[in-house]
């Protein structure tokens, strides 16, 4: 339950970011709407000066009196640095003026954010050296679950120093590791295609042979993503199809495979609203999700309300594309239902107009 309550929280206040970031310019601002409602949420109390230190300062060399903007200290002990920086700002033209901090401190943690993106260091290369790649990185307005999971660990309830040191070092590695394997299935890299051919090219290893294995590779490793979410997708499909047979006659009207008008809904169609339901399932209650179908168009709905559309599917001869319910009634063409799954960040926009 603490980690559902938490979620919920979290995505409120990712919410709020993201509707406020274009009116919020200045640092101060950034701190009192954004960042210190963090904290809170967490459990902190942000307005006692012994807990949540405002203008900490942290002498640096012959530098005195140079002051971070928030030190948190539980049990007479300090713990936490913040940098802040104000959400209109990148975060990497600051990274060397919190190592700078860090080490004069006995902090264990630190944290630098502009109220969307968090960044969480410790000193796991050479104690109290601040590490130069952060074990943690998050943007609040688009969590995923893993993440509010580690989050969760920082909140003043769960606070473990041990723990969250322990498990930082595996935390760095999978994350970088996730981020190589991003940059190759985007452009595979000399090395990685030379790996990889190694195993299913029995030739020698030009630099020409290589250069032909790269678009192999790049093209084989997003197909097999490709069928792994395909697969998922029609396995919640099967599944979706088996409930709805033994829903009441009620339900079926609302999201049945043929209407009362002849109108036959397509695999496609519901491979669309699957997808949708997928995209929303960390969002809503997916339960809230219907479509109905028409002649012109497939809709996607929240809570059976045909003024809560979220995304209309055409399905012409031409082309397919989607048309999504937001301010400009955004018109985006696809190849394949597949590809709706890029669009997660626009169809959510969608959604929080309606929640």
């Amino acid at each position: 339950m603490e980690k559902e309550k938490m979620k919920d929280e979290l995505k409120t206040l990712g919410q709020k970011v993201s509707s406020l970031k274009e009116k919020i310019t200045t640092e101060e601002a950034t701190k009192t709407s954004l960042i210190m409602p963090f904290f809170s949420l967490l459990g902190y109390d942000v307005f006692n000066p012994l807990e949540f230190i405002p203008e900490f300062t942290a002498d640096v060399g012959i530098k005195k009196g140079e002051k971070v903007d928030y030190a948190i200290v539980l049990d007479d002990t300090l713990t936490i640095l913040i940098e802040a920086k104000a959400i209109t700002e990148t975060l990497s033209k600051h990274d060397s003026q919190l190592f700078r901090y860090f080490g004069t401190t006995n902090a264990k943690l630190s944290i630098l954010t502009n109220g969307q993106e968090y960044r969480f260091y410790t000193d796991l290369e050479q104690t109290n050296k601040m590490d130069d790649v952060p074990f943690l990185t998050f943007n609040i307005s688009n969590l995923k679950d893993s993440q509010i999971t580690e989050i969760l660990k920082f909140s003043k309830k769960n606070f473990d120093i041990d723990e969250i040191v322990s498990s930082a070092s595996e935390l760095k590695y999978i994350n970088a590791l996730k981020s190589y394997m991003n940059e190759q299935f985007e452009s595979p890299s000399e090395d990685f295609v030379r790996f990889l051919s190694n195993n299913i090219y029995e030739g020698v290893k030009t630099k020409q042979v290589i250069d032909k294995f790269t678009p192999i590779v790049k093209k084989g490793l997003n197909q097999i993503i490709t069928e792994i979410v395909n697969d998922k997708l029609s396995s919640a499909l099967n599944t979706s199809v088996e409930v709805k047979e033994v829903e009441s006659k009620e339900q079926e009207t609302k999201i049945s495979a043929i209407d009362d008008t002849n109108i036959i809904t397509t695999n496609e169609e519901l491979e669309v609203f699957t997808t949708v339901k997928v995209l929303l399932n960390d969002v809503i209650d997916v339960d809230r999700l219907f479509y109905r179908d028409n002649r012109s168009y497939f809709n996607v709905l929240l809570d059976d309300n045909i003024r809560k559309w979220i995304l209309r599917y055409f399905d012409s001869s031409s082309n397919k594309r989607i048309e999504l319910n937001n301010a400009n009634r955004t018109v985006i063409e696809i190849n394949s239902t597949l590809e709706i799954l890029k669009y997660k960040a626009e169809i959510l926009e969608v959604i929080h107009q309606f929640i």
